[in-house]
C-alpha cells in the first residue's frame, strides 16, 4: 500500500508539472461524480418521507435536485476524462523518456546487453502502453474513496451498526490488490519467453530474414517455436488469472452477506416503528451505492496495481543502472576533460574485464599502448575479445581490473559524454536511421547535421558518394519501408552510410571502425581499407588513433600498429613485417587466410 501511494504521489505530480489547471478540474470533477450519488440517496429519503406526510411542494424540489445530482453524477466524469485525457498522454510520453533514459542515459551497454535488465524493459515497455489507463484509475478512486467516506456517516446515521458495512467492502479490495499481485508476478516470469517470442514475429516480418526462412523452410519451425513459447507464457499467466478470479469471487461473497443483512435489519426497524420508509429506501440505495463503488474499486485494482509496478520497475531499474560499475578510485591528480589533441595514446595497463553480473574475465591482463596518430588494427578469431576491447576502448565499460589511460588521464575520470564527443565509431551492426539521406549520414556530428556540405565530405571520405546516385532526392531522400515512399537500401548500402556517419566528425581522438565492410566482398573490403588508412593520415596530424577491427589480416597489412587477440588476451603486437618475421600467431594465421583465397 505505501508503494501504492508513493506511485500515486509521483503520477499526481507529474500531472501537475504538465498542467495545473487541468489536474485541479479532472480531480475536483471526478470527486463531484463520486459524491452525487450518495447525497441523491439522502434526496430521496427526504423525498419519500415527504411524500407520505402529504409535502408535495417539498418532495417536486427534492425531486429537481435529485435529477441534478443524478446528471452531475453521469456528466461530471465524462467533463473530467477531456481534463485527464490530454495529461494521460503527456504522461505516457513522459515514462517513455524515462525509459529512453534508462536505456541509453548512461555510457554502459548493461541496459541492452543484460538480459535481466532486457527483460525488465520488456515488461516496461508493455506496461507503459496502459498508464492511460492508470491516470483515469487513480482519479475515478479518488472519486469513490470520497463517496464512500459520505456513504459510511450516512449509514452510521441511520444505525450505528451499519457503519461496519463499508468495511466489509475492505475484503474486496484486499483480494483485490493481492490478485493483481498474483497476475503481476505471473507478467515478470513470463516476460523472458514473451521477448523471445515477439523477437521470433520480428524476425517473421522483417526483409533482412525473409529470404532465409523461405530458403530454409523454417516457416513451420519459427512456428511451432512461437506456439511453444505462448503456450508456456499464456499457460502461466491462465493460471494466475484463475487463481486470482477465485480470490475475487470468495471476498464479494463476503461482501453480499453484509448487504442482505443490513437491509433486512433496517426493514426490520421500519416494521417496529424504530425507522422511517425513507430509511429504508435510504439504506437499499446506499447499500446498492456500496456494491456499486466496491465493484469499481476492485475493478480499479489492476490498473492500480499496475501504476505500483511501473513506478517499482522503473525505481529498481534506475537503481541498478545507476549504480557505479566497480572501479579503482580515481588519482588524486586525474583531469576531468578530454585533451584537446592526444601527445602520447591510449595505454591500458593490467586491463581485465568481466560482464556485469558474471564472473568469467574476457579480457584479462591485457598490457598495451596505442601510440597517439597511429593506425592500430585489431585482428583475431571470432570469440577472441576484439569487440569486448573495442568497447572498453570506448568507455561502454569500465575495466574489472587496471586501468585505461588517456594521455596518462584515467579514462574513467573523463566524463563519458566528454569522451563519446570526441570520438567517432561505425559499428558492424550499425543503426538504420529511417531519416531523409542527410540526417541518417549528418547525426554523425550534431552541430553540423543540416550541412549538406559536410555530409557530402563525409561521404567522400568513407568512398560512398555512390550511395546517392540512384536516389531520387539525393541528400533529400526519405529512407525505410517506414515510409510510403521509403526508399529502401541494400545491406552495403546502410553500411557505407553508417560509415559517413563515422566520418562526420573532423578531429576525433579516436575513431573506431569496427567490421566497418562486413557486408561487402573482399576486394571492394581492400580497397576501401586502403582508404580509410590514408584518411587515418589526416586524423593523425591532431594525434588521434584510428582502429580498425577486421577478420581479414590481408586488408590491414599497412596499419602502423597491428594488434592480435588471442583467448582474452594480447597475443602479440607490432607491424605487419615485424609479426611476420616473429612467425607467431599473426604469421600463422596470414599464411592459413592468404591460401584460402588462392
Amino acid at each position: 500500500m505505501r508503494r501504492l501511494l508513493i506511485a500515486a504521489g509521483g503520477l499526481l505530480a507529474m500531472c501537475w508539472r504538465q498542467s495545473p489547471g487541468k489536474t485541479l478540474a479532472a480531480v475536483g470533477l471526478m470527486i463531484a461524480s463520486g459524491t452525487a450519488m450518495p447525497l441523491a440517496g439522502i434526496s430521496l429519503r427526504q423525498l419519500v418521507n415527504a411524500a407520505l406526510d402529504g409535502r408535495i411542494g417539498e418532495a417536486v424540489l427534492l425531486g429537481v435536485l435529485i435529477a441534478v445530482l443524478l446528471i452531475a453524477a453521469l456528466t461530471c466524469s465524462h467533463f473530467a476524462h477531456i481534463a485527464y485525457y490530454e495529461l494521460a498522454e503527456l504522461n505516457m510520453l513522459r515514462y517513455n523518456h524515462q525509459l529512453i533514459t534508462l536505456a541509453n542515459g548512461s555510457s554502459s551497454l548493461e541496459a541492452h546487453e543484460n538480459p535481466e535488465y532486457a527483460d525488465r524493459l520488456t515488461v516496461l515497455e508493455r506496461e507503459v502502453l496502459q498508464t492511460r489507463n492508470t491516470l483515469q484509475a487513480l482519479l475515478a478512486t479518488s472519486g469513490l474513496a470520497f463517496g464512500m467516506l459520505l456513504t459510511a456517516v450516512m449509514l452510521a446515521f441511520l444505525h450505528p451498526v451499519l457503519f461496519l458495512l463499508p468495511l466489509l467492502a475492505v475484503p474486496p479490495i484486499l483480494a483485490g490488490r493481492r490478485a493483481e499481485q498474483i497476475v503481476d508476478a505471473s507478467r515478470g516470469r513470463t516476460a523472458e519467453p514473451t521477448r523471445r517470442a515477439l523477437n521470433l514475429v520480428h524476425l517473421t516480418t522483417a526483409s533482412a530474414t525473409a529470404k532465409e526462412l523461405k530458403v530454409f523452410q523454417l516457416e513451420d519451425e519459427v512456428r511451432r517455436r512461437h506456439s511453444e513459447l505462448w503456450d508456456l507464457t499464456s499457460g502461466d499467466l491462465w493460471r494466475a488469472q484463475r487463481r486470482a478470479t477465485l480470490l475475487r469471487a470468495l471476498s464479494q461473497l463476503v461482501f453480499a452477506t453484509g448487504y442482505v443483512s443490513a437491509v433486512l435489519l433496517v426493514a426490520h426497524g421500519a416494521i417496529t416503528g424504530r425507522s422511517t420508509v425513507g430509511d429504508v429506501v435510504l439504506v437499499v440505495v446506499l447499500a446498492s451505492q456500496v456494491n456499486s463503488q466496491v465493484a469499481q474499486v476492485v475493478a480499479l485494482v489492476p490498473d492500480l496495481q499496475r501504476l505500483s509496478g511501473v513506478d517499482r520497475r522503473l525505481r529498481e531499474l534506475q537503481d541498478a543502472l545507476g549504480r557505479p560499475a566497480p572501479a579503482p578510485p580515481p588519482a588524486p591528480d586525474a583531469g576531468t576533460a578530454a585533451p584537446d589533441r592526444l601527445r602520447s595514446g591510449i595505454t591500458l595497463r593490467g586491463l581485465s574485464f568481466a560482464y556485469p553480473g558474471t564472473e568469467a574475465l574476457v579480457l584479462r591482463d591485457v598490457d598495451l599502448h596505442l601510440p597517439a596518430g597511429a593506425t592500430v588494427a585489431v585482428v583475431g578469431e571470432n570469440g577472441a575479445g576484439k569487440s569486448s576491447l573495442v568497447k572498453m576502448l570506448c568507455g561502454f565499460y569500465r575495466p574489472t581490473h587496471g586501468d585505461i589511460l588517456v594521455d596518462g588521464t584515467p579514462l574513467r575520470a573523463i566524463p563519458s559524454k566528454t569522451w563519446h564527443a570526441r570520438m567517432s565509431a561505425g559499428f558492424q551492426d550499425f543503426a538504420r536511421y529511417e531519416f531523409v539521406v542527410r540526417q541518417t549520414v549528418g547525426v554523425g556530428d550534431l552541430p553540423r547535421e543540416s550541412s549538406e556540405s559536410a555530409v557530402v565530405e563525409a561521404l567522400r571520405r568513407a568512398h560512398a558518394e555512390d550511395v546517392l546516385a540512384p536516389l531520387p532526392d539525393g541528400l533529400g531522400t526519405q529512407l525505410g519501408k517506414s515510409y510510403s515512399d521509403g526508399a529502401e537500401l541494400s545491406g552495403g548500402q546502410w553500411q557505407k552510410l553508417a560509415l559517413g556517419r563515422a566520418f562526420m566528425r573532423d578531429r576525433p581522438l579516436l575513431l573506431v571502425l569496427d567490421e566497418p565492410t562486413a557486408a561487402l566482398d573482399a576486394e571492394a573490403e581492400d580497397a576501401l581499407f586502403k582508404r580509410y588508412i590514408t584518411q587515418a593520415r589526416k586524423i593523425a596530424a591532431d594525434g588521434g588513433i584510428t582502429l580498425l577491427v577486421s577478420h581479414r589480416f590481408s586488408t590491414i597489412s599497412t596499419a602502423d600498429m597491428i594488434v592480435v587477440v588471442a583467448d582474452g588476451r594480447v597475443a602479440e603486437a607490432g607491424d605487419h613485417g615485424e609479426l611476420i618475421r616473429r612467425g607467431g600467431l599473426y604469421a600463422e594465421l596470414y599464411a592459413l587466410q592468404a591460401r584460402g583465397y588462392r
